[in-house]
Protein backbone atom coordinates (compact mmCIF):
# COMPACT_ATOMS: atom_id res chain seq x y z
CA UNK A 1 0.00 0.00 0.00
CA UNK A 2 0.94 3.61 -0.95
CA UNK A 3 2.93 4.99 2.39
CA UNK A 4 1.30 8.41 4.12
CA UNK A 5 2.92 11.03 2.39
CA UNK A 6 4.16 13.93 5.02
CA UNK A 7 1.72 16.31 5.31
CA UNK A 8 1.67 20.16 6.19
CA UNK A 9 0.76 20.78 9.81
CA UNK A 10 -1.74 24.15 9.05
CA UNK A 11 0.20 25.83 12.41
CA UNK A 12 3.46 26.05 10.96
CA UNK A 13 2.96 30.03 10.67
CA UNK A 14 4.21 32.54 11.75
CA UNK A 15 2.42 34.00 14.92
CA UNK A 16 -0.53 36.19 14.53
CA UNK A 17 0.03 40.29 14.56
CA UNK A 18 3.83 39.31 13.16
CA UNK A 19 5.00 42.07 10.68
CA UNK A 20 5.38 41.48 7.51
CA UNK A 21 8.69 40.06 6.08
CA UNK A 22 9.71 39.05 9.58
CA UNK A 23 12.23 36.32 8.77
CA UNK A 24 11.88 33.23 10.88
CA UNK A 25 12.45 29.67 9.46
CA UNK A 26 9.08 27.82 9.95
CA UNK A 27 9.79 24.42 9.40
CA UNK A 28 12.22 21.45 10.06
CA UNK A 29 16.26 21.20 9.73
CA UNK A 30 17.43 18.83 7.18
CA UNK A 31 20.98 19.65 7.13
CA UNK A 32 24.07 20.33 9.10
CA UNK A 33 25.21 23.91 7.22
CA UNK A 34 23.60 25.54 3.75
CA UNK A 35 25.03 24.31 0.68
CA UNK A 36 25.73 27.08 -1.95
CA UNK A 37 27.07 25.77 -5.40
CA UNK A 38 27.03 28.18 -8.96
CA UNK A 39 26.12 27.12 -11.97
CA UNK A 40 27.69 29.20 -14.76
CA UNK A 41 27.39 28.44 -18.40
CA UNK A 42 27.34 29.41 -22.01
CA UNK A 43 27.51 27.80 -25.23
CA UNK A 44 30.89 27.19 -24.73
CA UNK A 45 31.63 26.10 -20.74
CA UNK A 46 29.83 25.42 -18.21
CA UNK A 47 31.41 26.28 -14.48
CA UNK A 48 30.12 24.01 -11.42
CA UNK A 49 31.76 26.08 -8.36
CA UNK A 50 30.91 25.04 -4.77
CA UNK A 51 30.85 28.87 -2.75
CA UNK A 52 31.20 29.58 1.12
CA UNK A 53 30.33 33.28 0.76
CA UNK A 54 27.74 34.43 -1.70
CA UNK A 55 30.36 37.85 -2.81
CA UNK A 56 32.03 35.34 -4.79
CA UNK A 57 29.44 35.16 -7.85
CA UNK A 58 29.67 38.43 -8.34
CA UNK A 59 32.20 37.78 -11.32
CA UNK A 60 30.11 35.52 -12.68
CA UNK A 61 27.08 37.86 -13.06
CA UNK A 62 29.49 40.45 -14.18
CA UNK A 63 29.69 38.08 -17.29
CA UNK A 64 27.85 37.40 -20.04
CA UNK A 65 27.24 33.94 -19.07
CA UNK A 66 24.05 32.63 -16.91
CA UNK A 67 24.32 31.96 -13.30
CA UNK A 68 22.32 29.34 -11.63
CA UNK A 69 23.04 29.70 -8.16
CA UNK A 70 21.60 26.95 -6.02
CA UNK A 71 20.82 26.96 -2.22
CA UNK A 72 20.45 23.68 0.20
CA UNK A 73 19.28 24.29 3.44
CA UNK A 74 16.59 27.00 5.01
CA UNK A 75 17.22 26.85 8.81
CA UNK A 76 20.03 29.55 8.64
CA UNK A 77 18.50 32.87 8.19
CA UNK A 78 21.56 34.46 9.11
CA UNK A 79 23.61 32.93 5.62
CA UNK A 80 20.35 33.51 4.02
CA UNK A 81 20.41 37.22 4.22
CA UNK A 82 23.49 37.42 3.01
CA UNK A 83 21.88 36.00 -0.17
CA UNK A 84 19.22 38.00 -0.27
CA UNK A 85 20.80 41.29 0.35
CA UNK A 86 23.39 41.04 -2.24
CA UNK A 87 20.42 40.14 -4.49
CA UNK A 88 18.53 42.69 -3.20
CA UNK A 89 15.31 40.63 -2.63
CA UNK A 90 12.10 41.86 -1.31
CA UNK A 91 11.43 40.97 2.52
CA UNK A 92 7.87 39.37 1.55
CA UNK A 93 10.32 37.06 -0.78
CA UNK A 94 12.58 36.49 2.41
CA UNK A 95 9.77 35.62 4.45
CA UNK A 96 8.26 32.93 2.32
CA UNK A 97 11.40 31.20 1.54
CA UNK A 98 12.09 30.61 4.77
CA UNK A 99 8.09 29.43 5.82
CA UNK A 100 8.07 25.92 4.11
CA UNK A 101 4.29 25.95 4.20
CA UNK A 102 3.63 28.43 1.56
CA UNK A 103 0.67 27.81 -1.43
CA UNK A 104 2.39 27.29 -4.52
CA UNK A 105 2.23 30.86 -6.18
CA UNK A 106 4.00 33.49 -8.51
CA UNK A 107 4.66 36.63 -7.87
CA UNK A 108 6.21 39.71 -9.81
CA UNK A 109 8.90 42.19 -8.70
CA UNK A 110 10.51 44.98 -10.47
CA UNK A 111 13.89 43.25 -10.16
CA UNK A 112 12.91 39.73 -10.55
CA UNK A 113 9.86 37.29 -10.58
CA UNK A 114 9.60 34.68 -7.89
CA UNK A 115 8.19 30.92 -7.62
CA UNK A 116 7.09 28.99 -5.12
CA UNK A 117 6.76 25.44 -5.74
CA UNK A 118 6.12 22.40 -3.69
CA UNK A 119 8.03 19.29 -5.30
CA UNK A 120 6.40 16.01 -4.18
CA UNK A 121 8.51 12.42 -4.24
CA UNK A 122 8.75 9.17 -3.51
CA UNK A 123 11.44 7.62 -1.30
CA UNK A 124 11.90 3.91 -2.15
CA UNK A 125 13.92 3.85 0.87
CA UNK A 126 11.41 5.36 3.76
CA UNK A 127 8.71 4.02 1.88
CA UNK A 128 6.88 6.97 1.60
CA UNK A 129 5.94 10.32 -0.45
CA UNK A 130 8.19 13.33 1.18
CA UNK A 131 7.13 16.80 0.26
CA UNK A 132 9.30 19.94 -0.18
CA UNK A 133 9.18 23.65 -1.05
CA UNK A 134 11.45 24.93 -3.91
CA UNK A 135 11.66 28.46 -3.87
CA UNK A 136 12.70 29.82 -7.41
CA UNK A 137 13.99 33.58 -8.50
CA UNK A 138 14.46 34.59 -11.99
CA UNK A 139 16.55 37.61 -12.30
CA UNK A 140 17.96 39.64 -15.39
CA UNK A 141 20.60 36.60 -16.53
CA UNK A 142 20.49 34.87 -13.61
CA UNK A 143 18.27 32.17 -11.19
CA UNK A 144 18.47 31.41 -7.52
CA UNK A 145 16.84 28.19 -6.41
CA UNK A 146 16.29 27.69 -2.56
CA UNK A 147 15.20 24.55 -0.92
CA UNK A 148 15.18 22.57 2.31
CA UNK A 149 17.24 19.60 1.30
CA UNK A 150 20.56 18.53 0.09
CA UNK A 151 18.32 15.85 -2.19
CA UNK A 152 19.63 16.35 -5.50
CA UNK A 153 16.29 16.68 -7.78
CA UNK A 154 17.99 18.85 -10.31
CA UNK A 155 20.53 16.66 -11.27
CA UNK A 156 18.75 16.04 -14.78
CA UNK A 157 18.92 19.57 -15.24
CA UNK A 158 22.66 19.62 -14.10
CA UNK A 159 23.41 16.71 -16.04
CA UNK A 160 21.91 18.91 -19.54
CA UNK A 161 23.55 21.87 -18.66
CA UNK A 162 27.06 19.31 -18.90
CA UNK A 163 25.87 19.01 -22.59
CA UNK A 164 27.83 20.76 -25.02
CA UNK A 165 25.27 22.25 -27.63
CA UNK A 166 22.34 21.22 -25.75
CA UNK A 167 19.45 23.80 -25.76
CA UNK A 168 19.50 24.61 -22.27
CA UNK A 169 22.95 25.68 -22.29
CA UNK A 170 21.73 28.33 -25.78
CA UNK A 171 18.83 30.29 -24.23
CA UNK A 172 18.67 32.68 -21.57
CA UNK A 173 18.14 32.44 -17.97
CA UNK A 174 14.26 32.54 -18.07
CA UNK A 175 14.99 29.07 -19.63
CA UNK A 176 16.59 27.62 -16.84
CA UNK A 177 13.75 28.55 -14.68
CA UNK A 178 11.11 26.72 -17.16
CA UNK A 179 13.90 23.28 -16.89
CA UNK A 180 13.34 24.16 -13.36
CA UNK A 181 9.53 24.21 -12.84
CA UNK A 182 9.13 21.54 -15.65
CA UNK A 183 11.13 19.30 -13.60
CA UNK A 184 8.73 19.78 -9.89
CA UNK A 185 6.23 19.17 -12.22
CA UNK A 186 7.78 15.67 -13.80
CA UNK A 187 7.62 14.26 -10.41
CA UNK A 188 4.11 14.89 -10.06
CA UNK A 189 3.60 11.73 -12.63
CA UNK A 190 5.65 9.62 -10.90
CA UNK A 191 3.68 9.84 -7.82
CA UNK A 192 0.26 9.99 -9.90
CA UNK A 193 1.68 6.49 -10.85
CA UNK A 194 2.35 5.40 -7.27
CA UNK A 195 -1.62 6.40 -6.44
CA UNK A 196 -2.92 4.11 -9.79
CA UNK A 197 -0.74 1.32 -8.29
CA UNK A 198 -2.33 1.54 -5.05
CA UNK A 199 -5.79 1.89 -6.17
CA UNK A 200 -5.94 -0.60 -8.40
CA UNK A 201 -4.43 -2.90 -5.91
CA UNK A 202 -6.81 -1.95 -3.46
CA UNK A 203 -9.66 -2.70 -5.72
CA UNK A 204 -8.18 -6.08 -6.24
CA UNK A 205 -8.02 -7.00 -2.75
CA UNK A 206 -12.36 -5.27 -2.49
CA UNK A 207 -13.15 -7.32 -5.09
CA UNK A 208 -11.30 -10.69 -3.37
CA UNK A 209 -11.75 -10.32 0.26
CA UNK A 210 -13.31 -7.07 1.76
CA UNK A 211 -11.49 -6.79 5.10
CA UNK A 212 -12.28 -3.79 7.64
CA UNK A 213 -8.62 -2.63 7.53
CA UNK A 214 -9.36 -1.66 3.95
CA UNK A 215 -11.07 1.48 4.81
CA UNK A 216 -8.53 2.59 6.71
CA UNK A 217 -6.56 2.10 3.58
CA UNK A 218 -9.02 4.24 1.51
CA UNK A 219 -9.02 7.46 3.81
CA UNK A 220 -5.57 7.25 3.57
CA UNK A 221 -5.36 7.86 -0.30
CA UNK A 222 -7.82 9.81 -0.24
CA UNK A 223 -6.09 12.52 2.21
CA UNK A 224 -3.20 11.98 0.19
CA UNK A 225 -4.93 12.77 -3.01
CA UNK A 226 -6.67 16.21 -1.61
CA UNK A 227 -2.70 17.00 -0.28
CA UNK A 228 -1.83 16.41 -4.06
CA UNK A 229 -4.38 18.05 -5.28
CA UNK A 230 -4.16 21.36 -3.06
CA UNK A 231 -0.50 21.75 -4.61
CA UNK A 232 -1.56 21.32 -8.33
CA UNK A 233 -4.17 23.51 -8.31
CA UNK A 234 -2.47 26.75 -7.35
CA UNK A 235 0.98 26.18 -9.61
CA UNK A 236 -1.28 25.47 -12.51
CA UNK A 237 -3.13 28.92 -12.08
CA UNK A 238 0.19 30.41 -11.44
CA UNK A 239 1.92 29.56 -14.72
CA UNK A 240 -1.39 29.99 -16.26
CA UNK A 241 -0.75 33.74 -15.07
CA UNK A 242 2.73 34.02 -16.06
CA UNK A 243 1.72 32.83 -19.64
CA UNK A 244 -0.85 35.67 -20.12
CA UNK A 245 1.48 38.26 -18.53
CA UNK A 246 3.91 40.14 -20.53
CA UNK A 247 7.42 40.53 -18.31
CA UNK A 248 11.03 41.32 -18.82
CA UNK A 249 11.91 38.66 -17.79
CA UNK A 250 10.48 36.12 -19.66
CA UNK A 251 11.15 35.75 -23.24
CA UNK A 252 7.74 35.01 -25.75
CA UNK A 253 10.00 31.77 -26.88
CA UNK A 254 10.18 30.66 -23.41
CA UNK A 255 6.24 30.83 -22.78
CA UNK A 256 5.80 28.37 -25.35
CA UNK A 257 7.54 25.75 -23.17
CA UNK A 258 5.76 27.16 -20.19
CA UNK A 259 2.46 26.27 -22.31
CA UNK A 260 3.83 22.90 -22.32
CA UNK A 261 4.19 22.92 -18.83
CA UNK A 262 0.74 24.05 -18.14
CA UNK A 263 -0.77 21.09 -20.37
CA UNK A 264 1.05 18.41 -18.46
CA UNK A 265 -0.44 20.26 -15.22
CA UNK A 266 -3.83 19.77 -16.88
CA UNK A 267 -3.37 16.43 -17.31
CA UNK A 268 -2.03 15.94 -13.65
CA UNK A 269 -5.07 17.19 -12.68
CA UNK A 270 -7.12 15.01 -14.82
CA UNK A 271 -5.55 12.12 -13.40
CA UNK A 272 -6.18 13.62 -9.82
CA UNK A 273 -9.99 14.20 -10.84
CA UNK A 274 -10.22 10.61 -12.25
CA UNK A 275 -8.30 9.11 -9.07
CA UNK A 276 -10.38 10.96 -6.59
CA UNK A 277 -13.78 9.79 -8.07
CA UNK A 278 -11.97 5.86 -8.31
CA UNK A 279 -11.64 6.02 -4.73
CA UNK A 280 -15.04 6.99 -3.65
CA UNK A 281 -16.02 4.64 -5.83
CA UNK A 282 -14.08 2.40 -3.81
CA UNK A 283 -15.39 3.09 -0.38
CA UNK A 284 -18.79 3.10 -1.73
CA UNK A 285 -18.10 -0.49 -2.99
CA UNK A 286 -16.65 -1.07 0.55
CA UNK A 287 -19.96 0.64 2.13
CA UNK A 288 -21.86 -1.75 -0.37
CA UNK A 289 -20.17 -4.59 0.36
CA UNK A 290 -20.61 -4.31 4.26
CA UNK A 291 -24.01 -3.37 4.13
CA UNK A 292 -25.22 -6.87 1.78
CA UNK A 293 -22.98 -8.57 4.59
CA UNK A 294 -24.95 -7.24 7.08
CA UNK A 295 -28.01 -7.68 4.74
CA UNK A 296 -27.05 -11.75 4.39
CA UNK A 297 -26.57 -12.14 8.86
CA UNK A 298 -30.04 -10.09 9.15
CA UNK A 299 -31.52 -12.78 6.24
CA UNK A 300 -30.38 -15.72 8.07
CA UNK A 301 -31.41 -14.57 11.62
CA UNK A 302 -34.71 -13.48 10.24
CA UNK A 303 -35.52 -16.83 8.47
CA UNK A 304 -34.48 -18.30 11.62
CA UNK A 305 -36.98 -16.30 13.59
CA UNK A 306 -39.47 -17.16 11.40
CA UNK A 307 -39.42 -20.76 11.36
CA UNK A 308 -39.44 -20.43 15.22
CA UNK A 309 -42.93 -18.52 15.58
CA UNK A 310 -45.03 -20.59 14.71
CA UNK A 311 -43.05 -23.25 16.83
CA UNK A 312 -43.15 -21.43 19.52
CA UNK A 313 -46.99 -20.23 19.20
CA UNK A 314 -47.56 -24.49 19.65
CA UNK A 315 -45.22 -24.47 22.62
CA UNK A 316 -47.34 -21.30 24.34
CA UNK A 317 -50.92 -22.92 23.80
CA UNK A 318 -50.00 -26.31 24.64
CA UNK A 319 -47.49 -24.73 27.79
CA UNK A 320 -50.23 -22.96 29.42
CA UNK A 321 -50.72 -24.31 33.55
CA UNK A 322 -54.21 -25.44 34.36
CA UNK A 323 -56.45 -28.09 35.19
CA UNK A 324 -57.58 -30.46 32.64
CA UNK A 325 -60.97 -31.75 34.67
CA UNK A 326 -61.63 -27.98 36.07
CA UNK A 327 -63.07 -26.75 32.92
CA UNK A 328 -65.47 -28.44 30.44
CA UNK A 329 -63.20 -26.89 27.67
CA UNK A 330 -60.12 -28.74 28.07
CA UNK A 331 -57.61 -30.09 25.56
CA UNK A 332 -58.18 -33.45 25.24
CA UNK A 333 -53.87 -33.60 24.19
CA UNK A 334 -52.93 -33.03 27.60
CA UNK A 335 -53.61 -36.36 28.88
CA UNK A 336 -53.46 -38.21 25.16
CA UNK A 337 -50.80 -40.77 25.82
CA UNK A 338 -49.34 -39.80 22.41
CA UNK A 339 -49.83 -36.22 23.01
CA UNK A 340 -45.88 -35.22 23.69
CA UNK A 341 -44.27 -37.06 20.55
CA UNK A 342 -47.26 -36.02 18.64
CA UNK A 343 -46.81 -32.22 19.35
CA UNK A 344 -42.94 -32.21 18.64
CA UNK A 345 -43.35 -34.29 15.36
CA UNK A 346 -46.09 -31.29 14.11
CA UNK A 347 -43.64 -28.46 14.94
CA UNK A 348 -41.08 -30.56 13.22
CA UNK A 349 -43.33 -30.90 10.12
CA UNK A 350 -44.14 -27.63 10.26
CA UNK A 351 -40.99 -26.38 10.50
CA UNK A 352 -39.22 -28.59 7.47
CA UNK A 353 -42.34 -27.40 5.50
CA UNK A 354 -41.17 -23.22 5.93
CA UNK A 355 -37.86 -24.51 5.26
CA UNK A 356 -39.01 -25.97 1.96
CA UNK A 357 -41.21 -22.83 0.86
CA UNK A 358 -37.96 -20.83 1.35
CA UNK A 359 -35.59 -22.79 -0.39
CA UNK A 360 -37.99 -22.87 -3.23
CA UNK A 361 -38.25 -18.78 -2.98
CA UNK A 362 -34.91 -18.86 -2.91
CA UNK A 363 -34.26 -16.72 0.12
CA UNK A 364 -31.13 -18.68 1.20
Amino acid sequence: MLPSVRFRRTGRHKKPGTAPGTIEHIGERHMDEIKITVHDYDEEHIDEIPISKIQKVQPYLDAPSKTWVQVQGLHDTEKLKSIWNFFDLHTLIQEDIVHTAQRPKVEVYDNCIFFVLCLLSYSKEEQKIQAEQISIVLGKNYVLSFQETDVDHFKPIINRLAIKGARIRKQNADYLMYALVDTVVDYYFNIIEHIADDIEGLEDELLQDPEDHLLNQIHKIRREIIFFRKQVWPLRDAINATIRDESQFIDNSTKIYLRDVYDHMIQVIDNIENYRDMILGLQDMYMSHVSNKMNEVMKVLTIIATIFIPLTFVAGIYGMNFDPGASPYNMPELSWYWGYPASLGGMTILALIMIFFFKRKGWF
